[in-house]
């Protein structure tokens, strides 16, 4: 009788372990305690002496550094499972099962694969999971007690991020003013910044009582005091500067999260008043409404020709003793590229006179300017054709396209002049009060 050694019952095994070809998984942990011991590198090369003490077969090696808390938002992840459904693996080595899976539409898909038989083994450091019941109930405990760590986790989180809203400190990074407490049992406590508080309330005293615009906070910031923030030591942005001015923060309360509803009083020292806060909310929205109710024919169409920015409009009123009042429009440089641009300010009716005589000497792109003459006539006659109750037929005299531009400088919508200079073949710059049209 032929007698079958421990060797001989063995190999089978281990000829059949051989046939799985392994996807070594490498992904970075969240885990604060497991930061320096479980780094992508360390995973790797933990698992690669695991595959070679135990004779698997990596065919390649897949690093990832997105978060597994949500479905299908891994693309090295996704990609795996592709290839696995192609043939290409059929074994994943990973450190953890948690790597895989810590929600159930991830751990879905790996199960599915295991009872088509295309996903045959999973390895860890510590475990396997083939296609059996137990084991795969097992691989479904562990992935399915990651997702309630950070289901736990996030609870706990929102709840200490309460308390600390309702002792009066802010969760995170201090507002420009303010400088984080470094120390670690004054966690969100933020003190006042020595070098830029006084900077900060002197940008609301100015909104305030000096009505100074954002873009002349912006200038004054950058060009007179080169003004830079404490995290980063950047420029304020001019959007960053409304945020500022509109930041409640600064006169002592706080909304956490923010649009919740939620307000906490803070217990870090004000920098302003309520009564200043609200004096700038005022300021700030009169200036943005006024800026969105009127509209000026040229201010899209130009730019500065001493510094290259681009050119604004205001306008002024001037009342008579009979009564009547007189509107002017003046346009100039908003000095967004140098704060000591002199390019002065010119009234549009100069620019206009400027433009018909611009017109009488460049070449106008015609055939544009002829077709929507052309529709406009037509519509014109169609109507007086309508009025009239005439079927006759109205010649259409032949237009003088000159004439026609200077009549739409002069009587034409704002969206009629910016049509007309769009024709222009080049670029239209205001320098020392002057319009010319640079070749394209």
């Amino acid at each position: 009788m032929e007698t079958i050694t421990t060797a001989q019952f063995e190999r089978p095994i281990i000829s059949q372990i051989q046939k799985i070809k392994y996807v070594l998984y490498a992904r970075k942990s969240t885990e604060s305690e497991e930061r320096q011991i479980l780094s992508i590198d360390s995973q790797v090369k933990e698992m690669l002496q695991l595959a070679e003490r135990e004779n698997l077969e990596v065919v390649e090696i897949r690093k990832e550094s997105h978060s597994a808390k949500e479905s299908g938002q891994r693309p090295v992840y996704k990609e795996i499972l592709e290839d696995i459904r192609r043939g290409r693996f059929n074994g994943i080595l990973t450190w953890a099962p948690d790597r895989l899976s810590r929600n159930a539409g991830d751990l879905g898909s790996v199960v599915d694969l295991m009872d088509q038989q295309l996903l045959i083994e999973i390895r860890t450091y510590g475990q396997h999971f083939k296609n059996s019941p137990n084991e795969k109930f097992l691989l479904m405990i562990l992935c399915s007690q990651a997702k309630l760590e950070n289901d736990n986790k996030s609870v706990n989180v929102k709840r200490g991020l309460r308390t600390r809203c309702e002792m009066g400190l802010r969760p995170g990074v201090a507002p420009t003013g303010y400088l984080n407490q470094k120390m670690t049992d004054k966690k969100c406590e933020v003190l006042v910044d020595p070098e830029r508080a006084s900077t900060i309330k002197k940008m609301f005293e100015k909104v305030a009582y000096d009505h100074w615009s954002g873009r002349k906070i912006y200038n004054w910031l950058r060009f007179e005091l080169n003004f830079r923030t404490a995290v980063g030591k950047k420029h304020l942005s001019l959007g960053n500067i409304y945020r500022v001015l509109d930041n409640p923060f600064y006169y002592g309360v706080f909304e956490y999260p923010k649009k919740s509803g939620n307000w906490y009083t803070g217990k870090h020292e004000p920098l302003i008043t309520k009564e200043l806060f609200d004096l700038v909310q005022e300021q700030v929205k009169s200036n943005v409404l006024r800026i969105e109710n009127k509209e000026f024919a040229f201010t899209k169409m130009m730019t500065c020709g001493l510094c290259g920015s681009g050119i604004c409009a205001d306008e002024k009123f001037k009342k008579y003793k009979n009564g009547t009042i007189t509107r002017y429009v003046y346009y100039g440089c908003t000095k967004a590229r140098g704060a000591d641009c002199k390019c002065g300010y010119t009234e549009e009716k100069d620019i206009l006179k400027q433009f018909e005589e611009l017109i009488e000497k460049i070449d106008i792109n015609e055939i544009q300017v002829k077709e929507k003459i052309k529709v406009d006539v037509e519509k014109f006659t169609k109507l007086q054709k309508f009025l009239l109750g005439t079927k006759e037929k109205i010649n259409i005299p032949n237009i003088d396209i000159r004439g026609y531009a200077k009549y739409v400088l002069n009587e034409g919508s704002d969206i009629e002049k910016r049509e007309l200079l769009g024709c222009l073949k080049g670029k239209i710059s205001l320098k020392n009060k002057t319009i010319s049209l640079e070749r394209n």
